[in-house]
């Protein structure tokens, strides 16, 4: 993804793209996950940065998946997915969100990846325009820049991150085409209010746009914070796409089970582009992951808890280390502001930290299309065992002051 200058302390360039690719893809050769992973890796830094749980997902979720390998799903399954998955992807937003969703209507995709990415190139092109919140996860970028539209962008600002009515309407156009909504928000963890999701759905019916909902961390809301499907709101049933996954949900994020729905006109384009990616993907983990969706609720909120007392240990220990903690309500991670370290490059110090400290984060300017919009913050993932994150803090307290040297 697209970054300014490398800070001290970065890897070494990256060898200049092939002069083949395609120029609008030319931004896009690396992710700052990968990058950042192999510098945690090379120095032995506790990765903080790449959010992937470090432990695995329910027992049974596994045995299932066990089962269905041994018992010879391992073919290509149904294009659509299996119908086990369909009706269970069904039944689970009656259950959670009290949507009405027909099995029908539900597409099964290698991950939320794939189907926002088969969602863009099915509804957009070139000349059309996306709509955006700022920071966004970097997927969303390189798949706009794939179908030819044009982003365009929405800030949430630190340290709130609250959604404006002056700043969404700023983005929408003749040719807005599409909405990719994310929420609970990755990168900053906030969880939208009905406010802010009304305000996007009278937005998108007055411009005759889609929205594309991503909503993976559906079940990962912490403090209190309370999640609204942007398809309950009255009348956006009928243009909106749901998206969600396993991976998140139940902590298996490289089964890449994934999942869209909504009305049956969005979700056949959407399955137009998608058999021509991938095709099908994940046999035997579809009916494992059917099982767990009918897992008893407190499989659910039992995991969010954990999450809950993770995400304040790291949180009170980067505040004793002299970072700004904002607040965050859902999704595996937090930010933190390094300006009272009395530093204002945030990236500096990511690059810097893996070495110096021992500990990888991702500089939130990463995710943003604006060079002002985020040059304090770092991101920091919560999603991993009670030792590691105990680690990290402690590396962050014996650093003291010397982080404000390595900015």
């Amino acid at each position: 993804m697209t970054r300014g200058p490398a800070a001290p302390g970065a890897p070494a360039a990256q060898p200049a793209p092939s002069p083949r690719l395609v120029e609008r893809m030319r931004p896009f050769t690396t992710t700052v996950f990968a990058e950042m992973s192999a510098l945690a890796l090379r120095t032995g830094a506790v990765n903080l940065g790449q959010g992937f749980p470090d432990t695995d997902g329910p027992a049974s979720l596994l045995s299932d998946a066990a089962a269905a390998l041994r018992s010879g799903r391992n073919q290509y399954p149904p294009g659509p997915g299996i119908p086990e998955l369909r009706e269970a992807v069904a039944e689970h937003q009656a259950r959670f969100w009290g949507l009405d969703v027909s099995p029908a209507d539900v597409l099964v995709t290698t991950g939320a990846t794939e189907a926002i990415a088969a969602a863009v190139l099915a509804l957009t092109g070139p000349g059309d325009e996306v709509v955006v919140l700022e920071p966004y996860y970097d997927s969303y970028a390189a798949t706009i820049a794939l179908s030819g539209a044009t982003r365009r962008t929405v800030p949430l600002r630190a340290p709130d991150f609250e959604l404006t009515e002056e700043a969404l309407r700023a983005a929408f156009t003749d040719r807005t085409r599409l909405v990719l909504l994310n929420s609970p928000h990755n990168p900053t963890g906030r969880v939208l209010s009905r406010a802010e999701l009304e305000l996007v759905a009278r937005l998108a019916v007055q411009h005759d746009a889609v929205v594309l909902s991503d909503e993976v961390y559906e079940h990962l809301v912490l403090s209190g914070a309370r999640h609204v499907p942007l398809a309950s709101l009255p009348g956006m049933a009928e243009r909106t796409l749901v998206v969600s996954s396993a991976g998140k949900t139940f902590s298996v994020t490289g089964w890449k089970v994934g999942w869209v729905h909504g009305p049956a006109e969005l979700v056949g384009a959407v399955r137009a582009v998608k058999q021509f990616l991938t095709y099908v993907s994940g046999a035997p983990f579809q009916p494992a992951v059917a099982a767990a969706l009918r897992l008893p609720e407190e499989v659910f909120t039992g995991f969010a808890a954990q999450l809950e007392a993770k995400r304040d240990l790291l949180s009170e220990g980067l505040a004793a280390a002299g970072f700004a903690v904002n607040r965050c309500e859902g999704t595996y991670f937090v930010t933190a502001d390094v300006r009272p370290l009395g530093l204002t490059d945030a990236s500096a110090l990511a690059w810097r930290m893996p070495e110096e400290v021992g500990v990888a984060a991702i500089p939130v300017q990463v995710f943003c299309d604006d060079p002002s919009a985020a040059p304090s913050l770092l991101r920091f993932a919560f999603c991993k065992r009670d030792d590691v994150l105990h680690a990290a803090v402690e590396r962050l307290a014996a650093a003291g002051p010397r982080l404000a040297a390595l900015g």
